[in-house]
């Protein structure tokens, strides 16, 4: 279909429905963060009818007919920048994608998520996955419809992991967890052999309030900007985002676990540090979105584990810690501190767990999702599939649902898909902190200095500032020379844990 309008014409008129879309999306994300974080129990019937309503008229809006003319017309134009043909391109393959499911699934599947999310709260206050169960097995349901919708060659999980990594699949992912199960667990064996370090000190009494005050600090220093975010409380730790100009995050605490707020609001932050970098002015468009869900990973994990589970980070923070908690802190050495806090033992909390067992209940949940979303596991039979496969691969057994199958809330979002990122980004977060030292000179004396600006200045540069331009494989690619390596991840890990545990 020729359109007879310069394509400078075009261009503007697919901004103006691209982004009034994204008004409807980012509006509904408003409503999710306060759905998570204030709204009151007796609200989540409407809510899920006004996030229905919105993802509806937002589908609609994504999926007409008109849209997809103005799309195949600009992508068959020459005269476009380089970054309004990317733009199209990317708006043009969301636009085929969407087209596969209609708004009348779309409202259902909206609805599904805050029935689910209500009954996973519920469950979780009465520690029992049976209220859960009949709602996560709607949700199930409705996602395999949805990958019926997409279309899959290999596998039916394929399709829903390509929501959150494009181009993912089993036959890729299975090779690299793989990788994971042959060579972590012998590092893991080394560090069971070693003296254990000493960690009592994270769970000794930690103010609410003074916790709250230094993971703002934290937050702060490395370039969170308040200006344009905040930090709330919820059930479970998350980033939403309605504009870069607007990117909150959440965390939760506990007074005798000093680790669960501290990890939580730097995971999160290095979320918000890569929302608040994406290029204001492609708002609602694909090059003002981030890359994947692996590189989104691959940011919050780097400020998490690279940096502050990093002996530099800490001879800039310890100090200011122990002002804030003398007492408990007085006979803590700094290399105890940072030893003590990058303790390795297998546990029960995913967010909670260190930095290597943690791939491990990944692969418990990337294991159990395939075999849901292949009929291999029926949901009725999800908790006591959860406790073996933590006996299998962790040796531990959940006491009970709410530190076992009730832990997460992504499946009662529907985000199927979604754990195996995790995994992804930590790989991809080595990979970028290797670069990052080779390309800024004297990073590490930077970090503990307190000064993090180079590293994130780098972070924008390299990474937040081109969007969904590149996939995560070839991006990694442009900036470090290969594409996703385990190996890079294990040279790390086998560093730090040699000298945390005194290894040969």
């Amino acid at each position: 279909m020729f359109i007879d309008k310069s394509s400078k014409e075009l261009y503007e008129e697919y901004k103006d429905i691209a982004q009034k879309a994204a008004d409807l999306y980012y509006a509904s994300a408003v409503l999710g963060w306060d759905q998570e974080v204030f709204m009151p129990p007796k609200g989540f019937p409407y809510r899920g009818r006004q996030l229905a309503t919105l993802a509806s008229l937002a589908h609609e809006m994504m999926t007409s007919e008109s849209y997809g003319n103005v799309l195949e017309e600009l992508s068959g134009r020459n005269d476009l920048s380089e970054n309004e043909a990317a733009n199209i391109r990317l708006s043009l393959e969301d636009f085929e994608k969407k087209k596969k499911l209609s708004s009348s699934f779309v409202n259902k599947l909206t609805q599904q998520v805050s029935s689910s999310y209500d009954a996973w709260i519920k469950s979780r206050k009465e520690n029992s996955y049976k209220v859960y169960e009949p709602e996560l097995t709607k949700m199930i349901e409705l996602k395999l419809q949805q990958a019926d919708m997409y279309g899959y060659e290999g596998n039916s999980y394929d399709a829903l992991l390509d929501e959150y990594e494009k181009g993912a699949t089993v036959a890729m992912l299975d090779p690299v967890f793989e990788q994971v199960k042959n060579e972590l667990p012998s590092l893991l064996e080394q560090i069971s052999n070693a003296e254990q370090v000493d960690d009592a000190f994270m769970n000794l009494f930690y103010a609410k309030d003074k916790q709250w005050d230094f993971s703002i600090d934290v937050l702060k220093k490395i370039g969170y900007d308040f200006d344009a975010g905040r930090q709330d409380i919820s059930e479970h730790p998350f980033t939403t985002s309605f504009a870069p100009e607007d990117v909150r995050v959440t965390t939760r605490v506990s007074e005798h676990d000093f680790a669960s707020l501290l990890w939580s609001s730097i995971h999160e932050g290095g979320h918000a540090l890569y929302e608040q970098g994406l290029p204001s002015e492609q708002y609602g468009l694909p090059l003002g979105e981030a890359a994947s869900l692996a590189v989104h990973e691959s940011q919050s994990r780097l400020w998490e584990n690279n940096v502050g589970r990093g002996i530099h980070f800490w001879q800039h923070f310890y100090p200011v810690l122990k002002g804030y908690f003398s007492e408990q802190l007085n006979d803590v050495t700094l290399d105890g501190f940072y030893k003590g806090m990058n303790k390795v033992q297998p546990s029960l909390i995913r967010t909670e767990s260190d930095e290597l067992t943690y791939h491990f209940h990944v692969l418990i949940r990337y294991e159990i999702e395939k075999a849901l979303l292949n009929k291999e596991l029926q949901p009725k039979d999800l908790a006591s599939a959860w406790n073996s496969q933590y006996e299998k691969y962790l040796n531990i057994t959940p006491p009970d649902d709410k530190q076992g199958v009730l832990q997460d809330v992504h499946w009662a979002h529907g985000s199927f898909g979604y754990f195996p990122t995790y995994s992804l980004g930590s790989f991809y977060a080595a990979q970028y902190y290797e670069q990052a030292k080779k390309e800024l000179s004297g990073l590490e004396s930077q970090l503990s200095a307190g000064e993090y600006g180079k590293l994130l200045t780098w972070l924008r540069g390299k990474i937040h500032v081109h969007g969904r331009k590149y996939r995560s494989n070839e991006l990694c690619k442009s900036i470090t020379g290969e594409g996703l390596s385990f190996s890079a991840f294990m040279k790390y890990a086998q560093e730090k844990y040699s000298f945390i545990y005194n290894l040969d």
